[in-house]
């Protein structure tokens, strides 16, 4: 059995990822950066990656090819202020 499903499988990363999201959209920080409200797509996203890397379905690698998380924020400015607020919202998630 792998971690992700002794974590609770998909149910579990879906709750988390929802939790996360209702969070970002009413932070004044971090909801500047979803600017068309796509927080159904960026949800989708963040559930393949971490299902993936918790040892789940390799669909985000499927769908969007090697994660290079680096190059796909750098449109984002992302100082240590976003950084904390993300984290502290992935806690609260958790």
């Amino acid at each position: 059995m792998s971690l992700y499903e002794e974590m609770g499988g998909r149910a579990t990363f879906e709750n988390l990822v929802s939790h996360f999201y209702a969070l970002v959209a009413t932070d004044p920080v971090l909801r500047p950066m979803y600017p068309d409200d796509d927080f159904k797509g960026a949800a989708e996203r963040l559930l393949m990656f971490l299902e993936q890397y918790w040892g789940g379905p390799d669909t985000y690698s499927q769908v969007r090819g090697h994660p290079r998380l680096r190059m796909r924020h750098a449109q984002f400015k992302i100082g240590e202020k976003e950084r904390d607020v993300w984290l502290s919202h992935m806690k609260s998630a958790v």
